[in-house]
């Protein structure tokens, strides 16, 4: 069994050393990449990174700041308002129908389509007189549909991300909320250039070789119903019975929980660090696919966070395959309690796995040379 856990483990690791970095930082590059840069050093070796100064000629990064302009901008649209109980959609909760024991159900949040001045002012009024926290965040191409009239204050694409990639987005999406809003560890099948316009976005980011820390059960799906005489929440099972496949741990658990939950989830907990990245207003962050994230956020002086992300195509090309093979690998043979003690490693696997990582990148070095000979 430790035979089979030990070469798993030093994928963590090794991901790391030969291309990621061994901090919990990416690459922050001060200006947009050229395409073949972008190409080259992010997309093909699938790694993150964070862009300075590429939609500072947005109308958007001044505009969008007053609250006057979006009301009149969006004086007649009717947008779709997801709300929750305590701002966590699409995430983990306990099942309505076992309340004394522990299990989970997958809960996703209610969709109310009114007004967008009114849903505006939910988001802004959020947690503060109620328990129902509404945000906007319809991951349906929103950008050129319900909120098409802001969508001139934005590019319609990325030029240097677009060419790079071979292809314009297939959706760009708006999303607009306040600092209860949260979004737990998943992954998308999707290239993601996502870029904040007002507050800031903290990530924290596993790559998909990470898959096993994660934890991914099946959970059954239910829906909030918000009750607006009580003002009162429900969750309701899916009929017929749905499961959802989605990421069990938690990376901010309550201090009363946290040794329970470092004990339930050591692969995380006891693992290399995840990567950590606040993107402020003005900036550009791009999430590889298949990249785990878990997302938080801080609010600008009106108490809102507002961003424009483009999905992108993402290949289905060999990586898919390798990752596809690696989280079809039992779970099981990683939880040996032997093996807990070994995952900040010791001097001995540091030696040997810098010694693989020099090997490694010696035949880097060799196969770049053939290329360029080519």
């Amino acid at each position: 069994m430790e035979e089979q856990e030990e070469p798993i483990q030093n994928l963590w690791q090794e991901v790391r050393d030969l291309t990621l970095g061994t901090t919990t930082q990416i690459n922050h590059l001060s200006s947009p990449p050229t395409p073949l840069h972008f190409f080259r050093e992010y997309i093909s070796p699938n790694k993150p990174c964070l862009i300075s100064n590429a939609i500072n000629h947005w109308p958007a990064t001044t505009l969008w700041h007053s609250t006057r302009y979006l009301f009149n901008t969006l004086s007649s649209s009717t947008v779709s308002l997801h709300v929750t109980p305590n701002g966590h959609a699409d995430a983990l909760t306990p099942h309505p129908n076992s309340p004394s024991t522990p299990t989970l159900c997958f809960a996703s949040a209610e969709v109310q389509h009114i007004p967008f001045q009114d849903a505006f002012t939910r988001v802004l009024n959020s947690g503060l007189s109620s328990n129902c926290v509404g945000y906007l965040q319809q991951q349906n191409d929103c950008l050129r549909t319900e909120y098409g009239a802001l969508s001139k204050d934005c590019d319609s694409d990325l030029a240097w991300a677009s060419e790079a990639f071979g292809c314009l987005p297939e959706a760009v999406n708006l999303w607009i909320g306040n600092e209860m809003s949260e979004t737990s560890f998943h992954k998308d099948h999707y290239e993601n250039v996502y870029a904040v316009v007002c507050g800031e976005k903290h990530f924290l980011l596993l790559p998909p070789t990470d898959v096993h820390r994660m934890y991914i059960h099946d959970y059954p799906a239910a829906n909030y119903r918000y009750s607006q005489d009580t003002g009162e929440f429900s969750l309701k099972l899916e009929e017929p019975v749905r499961n959802v496949p989605w990421c069990s741990v938690n990376p901010y658990p309550s201090p009363e929980l946290k040794e329970k939950e470092m004990a339930k989830f050591p692969l995380y907990f006891n693992g290399p660090r995840p990567f950590e990245v606040t993107v402020r207003a003005g900036e550009i962050l791009y999430l590889p696919s298949m990249w785990f994230h878990h997302v938080k956020q801080s609010p600008d002086s009106r108490g809102l966070t507002i961003a424009v992300n483009y999905w992108y195509d993402m290949r289905f090309d060999i990586k898919y395959a390798y990752f596809n093979f690696l989280q079809s690998l039992p779970h099981s043979m990683l939880c040996s309690p032997a093996s807990f003690g070994k995952l900040g490693g010791n001097s001995e696997d540091e030696s040997r796995k810098g010694n693989s990582a020099a090997s490694a990148n010696d035949n880097i070095l060799d196969d770049s040379d053939a290329a360029a000979e080519k």
